[in-house]
């Protein structure tokens, strides 16, 4: 099992992978080992496959630092996870965890089943509130994370977000307290910005889309050059002849920067009417723009300090003097790594811890198995010495003559058993086939990451028919550049169990039907082709001359992509026909609908989704265009938080209806269809031509 005593904390960035070694000394830490290892090339830009970069980079990590003996702390970004806070009531203590539970099912935007998510209270001690802070992250993405992990041989212990990180280090090393005073941690990374407020005994954090990437992507579109050549650029600015040149392409995303500060920060003190900020200090590497202190000191009004070393790490226990320099050096960008260090160690403010609990199971049983090994041999001795007794008095015991009181004990035994056997309490019971039902589930797991992609190649082969589609009075309706065919408004699926009641029409299932099948019968039992089925409801948008013309359209794209896709290699499914009919689909209805773009509310407080939202910003704001009228949180696709309405925080703002744009002056017709698969049992995959 990993030392307690010493931990490795690892930040995985868009520009390198930063790791420090720390081991618990009593006031003070000490840095055992430390890595600075840059990606070939950085994560943001353009063609280059993250992935691909990651893992050579955490190759290098592996093959030239000893990781094991320690536990290992990882951070996720703060944009690819949510950050909510709230004010609980008063209420006992013994009542916050469901209180908080309650709290994270209305503030997180996924079901809690399909999230990690851990949290924290805050409570100043002159104030009765109690603060909560609820952090969590998809299942799917701290999954991808750890798989990429151990992949290399990593397994780590801690999981959490890098703004908490960056702050348990900062508060560490500052010795942060409620008497601290209001402070500000701005953390600029490649693609995003974490804000971090910490007063008074409690933390707020907000992410936004900020970063060194956009300094490089405004010398990319200044000067025409290429990505890797503006990077060099850019950390050469100050020493360029062309220094005047370079800061002025950068000094829209300067101004940019700051006002999100400010919004974050004004939002904070609307919150919290009794705070008082009173200095901000920079982390990051991009902090190492010159210029970028004086412009933020101006744009937001305190003092703001570059962080230059760490005060509470002894460094003696590196190799040499110059690892000492070249950590000390490095100490801007090695906050978040000290922090998650700190977090192995027990010594961290906030311990939220976003491991899979099963994981972290895992983890503990395989540093037993060894004292298991040792245990079983111990067991094996013991047993061995107890065993020889009884053998003796065995063999004594075969001479003597049985008694009468033998002979009464197993007569006694005999009548016990046949009123048993009599009342057939002896038997079996009916076995429970709940956990293999459960089971079987798993079998079709990727069935629908397939339903999505039929859903791409319907669009696709919607698109391509529009080009040159006609309508009932032979008059051209081409599609206008850049307009798809269809305007995609809900995609539903519904599963119904093996043999239960569905109407292959795609309709909901008759609650007269018989019921499915329950514990007692286990799944997949029955003929094939009678199985799991799955239920898709579809509706789209789609500017048609007329209802009879969307009612065409629809034909000839829907039901002819199903007909022609119905049974194909790799696809766990077939798509059924409608019950004594040729289409696949069923058509729910349509109506002629117009759109309404709804206009944003400028009440709102500061976003990071380009719509402007709890804490939004103006659409359309933005260097060279970016962020203009498309939320960039949708769930999914990450992003940077925003608070919901009751509560204040980082987060994913509440999704707006977004209405395409139609460029046809046709009236837009909804219409709605529905069809059904039925998932096929492997031996049926391979007679229909499945693998």
């Amino acid at each position: 099992m990993p030392s307690s005593n010493v931990c490795w904390g690892i930040e995985i960035g868009a520009g390198a992978i930063k790791a420090v070694k720390l081991e618990a000394d009593n006031q003070r830490v000490n840095v055992l080992d430390f890595a600075y290892i840059e990606h070939a090339k950085v994560l943001s830009t353009p063609g280059v496959d993250a992935n691909d970069v990651l893992r050579v980079s955490l190759g290098q990590l592996v093959g030239q630092y000893d990781l094991t003996k320690a536990a290992i702390a990882v951070s996720v970004p703060g944009h690819a996870a949510f950050a909510r806070f709230a004010k609980l009531p008063p209420v006992d203590p013994k009542k916050v965890p469901d209180i908080v539970k309650f709290e994270a099912m209305q503030q997180i935007p996924f079901p809690l089943e399909q999230v990690e998510w851990d949290y924290q209270t805050f409570q100043s001690p002159n104030s009765p509130d109690i603060e909560v802070g609820i952090f969590a992250i998809t299942k799917e993405r701290i999954n991808e994370r750890l798989a990429m992990l151990q992949n290399v041989g990593i397994t780590p212990d801690f999981v959490t977000l890098s703004p908490l990180a960056a702050f348990n280090g900062l508060a560490y090393d500052l010795e942060f307290s409620e008497k601290s005073q209001g402070t500000i941690v701005v953390d600029v990374g490649t693609t995003s910005t974490d804000l971090i407020v910490a007063e008074a005994g409690r933390v707020w954090i907000r992410t936004f889309p900020i970063g060194g990437h956009h300094f490089t992507d405004a010398l990319v579109s200044t000067f025409k050059i290429g990505y890797p050549k503006a990077e060099a650029l850019k950390k050469e600015a100050e020493e360029s002849k062309h220094a005047r040149q370079v800061f002025q392409a950068m000094r829209g995303v300067f101004t940019d920067l700051g006002q999100d500060i400010q919004r974050s920060t004004g939002y904070y003190t609307n919150l919290h009417k009794d705070s008082n900020l009173e200095r901000l200090i920079g982390i990051g590497s991009t902090f190492q723009l010159p210029g970028l202190r004086k412009f933020l000191k101006q744009q937001v009004g305190i003092e703001v300090f570059r962080f230059e070393e760490f005060k509470r790490a002894n460094t003696d226990s590196l190799k040499n003097e110059d690892r000492a320099k070249q950590f000390k050096e490095l100490s801007l960008s090695m906050v978040t790594a000290y922090g998650l260090a700190l977090q192995g160690l027990g010594l961290a403010s906030i311990g939220a811890n976003l491991m899979p609990v099963q994981m972290i199971r895992e983890t503990m049983w395989r540093s037993k198995v060894k004292w298991f090994g040792l245990a079983a041999g111990l067991a094996i001795a013991a047993s061995g010495a107890m065993f020889v007794r009884p053998t003796i008095d065995y063999f004594q015991a075969e001479g003597n003559r049985q008694g009468p009181a033998v002979d009464n004990a197993l007569r006694i035994a005999k009548e016990h058993k046949d009123d048993a056997a009599e009342k057939k309490v002896d038997t079996a019971a009916n076995p429970d086939y709940t956990a293999a039902n459960m089971l079987s589930l798993l079998e079709a797991r990727n069935v629908h990451a397939h339903l999505v992609n039929d859903l791409g190649e319907i669009f696709k082969d919607a698109d391509k028919k529009a080009s040159a589609w006609k309508t009932g009075d032979q008059t051209a309706w081409p599609l206008p550049p850049g307009e798809p065919a269809f305007s995609l408004k809900s995609f539903d699926t519904d599963y119904h169990g093996p043999r239960s009641a569905v109407d292959p029409s795609g309709a909901m299932p008759d609650p007269a039907a018989p019921p499915p099948p329950d514990a007692g019968q286990p799944a997949g039992t029955g003929p094939l082709g009678t199985g799991q089925k799955i239920d898709v409801r579809l509706v789209v948008e789609a500017s048609r001359a007329s209802d009879s013309d969307a009612n065409a359209f629809m034909i000839k794209t829907v039901d002819e992509w199903l007909a022609k896709n119905a049974i194909r290699p790799g696809v766990p499914y077939k798509i059924l026909k409608r019950p004594g009919q040729q289409n696949y689909w069923k058509r729910v209805g349509s109506a002629a609908a117009q759109p309404e773009a709804a206009a944003p509310d400028p009440s709102e407080p500061p976003s990071s989704d380009g719509v402007r939202g709890p804490g939004g910003r103006d659409p359309g704001r933005g260097p060279k265009g970016r962020d203009v009228g498309r939320p960039t949180n949708i769930p999914g696709e990450g992003g940077g938080g925003n608070d919901s309405p009751g509560g204040d925080g980082l987060g994913l703002a509440p999704l707006k209806k977004l209405v395409t744009e139609v460029r046809h002056p046709g009236p837009v017709y909804t219409m709605e269809v529905q069809w059904t698969v039925e998932i096929l049992q492997p031996e049926k995959k391979a007679e229909e031509g499945g693998t």
